[in-house]
């Protein structure tokens, strides 16, 4: 009897809570029901929240003991480095070809260049420095430039001189003064 008597008093008590429901309408049942959801999810993230503030108590390791501090290279692997970057003179004309085609890919006209040849006898180093006056649009110039310095990192950029004979003319006129640094062989 007493097991019927909390059956009949939940049974009374559900029937009461759907009737509540029922006078609230559905934006009140939305509401509570994202209210338990949320209550239930904040309960879920509780422990996981205490683990991330444990683990923010801990000290942070140095730099120095995330990596092993590499030796600096020798004075021999430097100049090894240096010489192994450099370009081959045998193949200068090469490189002067690939600044003409480096040009006409990016629709630039180049004008007929000023070379000079400097010979460095104790280094071994050769440097050809190259003048180009070309003829494009500012971005295409730009584009020119920073190719010939991906293509070739033996050349360095030393200068870039820009000018337009009307503002409105959309064609500008460079000058760029670049160098490749060469090496006869092996030093």
């Amino acid at each position: 009897m007493g097991n019927t008597l909390n059956q009949l008093q939940l049974n009374a008590w559900l029937l009461r809570g759907r009737l509540a429901l029922l006078r609230a309408g559905a934006p009140v049942c939305v509401a509570l029901l994202l209210l338990l959801a949320g209550a239930a999810g904040w309960l879920w993230l509780l422990p996981q929240r205490a683990a991330q503030m444990q683990q923010m108590a801990q000290p942070l390791p140095t730099p120095a003991a995330l990596v092993a501090p590499a030796p600096p290279p020798s004075a021999n692997q430097n100049l090894a480095d240096f010489y192994a970057v450099l370009g081959q003179q045998r193949y200068a004309e090469q490189q002067v070809k690939l600044l003409f085609d480096l040009a006409a890919k990016n629709g630039l006209t180049l004008s007929q260049g000023e070379y000079k040849t400097v010979r460095d006898a104790a280094s071994g180093v050769t440097s050809y420095q190259i003048i180009l006056p070309v003829r494009g649009n500012y971005p295409a110039i730009w584009q020119f430039a920073l190719q010939a310095l991906r293509d070739m990192p033996f050349a360095s950029l030393d200068e870039v001189a820009f000018r337009r004979e009307t503002i409105a003319e959309a064609s500008v006129e460079a000058r760029l003064r670049l160098t490749l640094y060469m090496k006869d062989g092996a030093p």
